[in-house]
């Protein structure tokens, strides 16, 4: 008896993409509320991630930062555009789930490992948003 390998029809993969992009907003918007609650800025939330998008650009350029450190937004990025990864993104709610908690190890660790100091020197964004990303990397002061 042949094994049968199961490949979504459009039903499915459209279908896992609403869920996945419904739990998605679902959490940023808990997230987003619960940060409005601690006294956050809606306009620093929205620009926070292109602020991360280039400082994650510049951290991974910067030859005097350890190599471990770098490949570790290599991974993150690597693992986010291939299309078949450890939990495939057609699967509904937790398809895209592996790929946010890869993406964030890699920018929490990377924050922690690099400091402070480092950070605020490659960050473009505005102070407010440079503090909502070292408390969430647990590097505030």
């Amino acid at each position: 008896m042949a094994a049968t390998v199961f490949w979504p029809g459009w039903t499915e993969v459209l279908v896992g993409l609403g869920a996945t992009l419904a739990a998605t907003c679902l959490l940023i918007g808990a997230a987003t509320l619960r940060a409005v609650r601690r006294g956050a800025n809606l306009t620093e939330i929205a620009r926070l991630v292109p602020d991360l998008a280039r400082l994650l650009m510049r951290l991974s350029t910067d030859t005097a930062i350890p190599v471990r450190l770098r490949g570790r937004i290599f991974i993150a990025i690597a693992y986010n555009v291939q299309p078949i990864n450890l939990i495939p993104d057609f699967v509904p709610v937790v398809g895209l789930a592996d790929n946010i908690l890869v993406t964030l190890w890699a920018v929490r660790s990377t924050v922690r490992g690099v400091g402070h100091e480092t950070i605020g020197r490659h960050w473009t964004g505005t102070p407010a948003g440079l503090a909502m990303l070292l408390r969430f990397a647990g590097c505030d002061r």
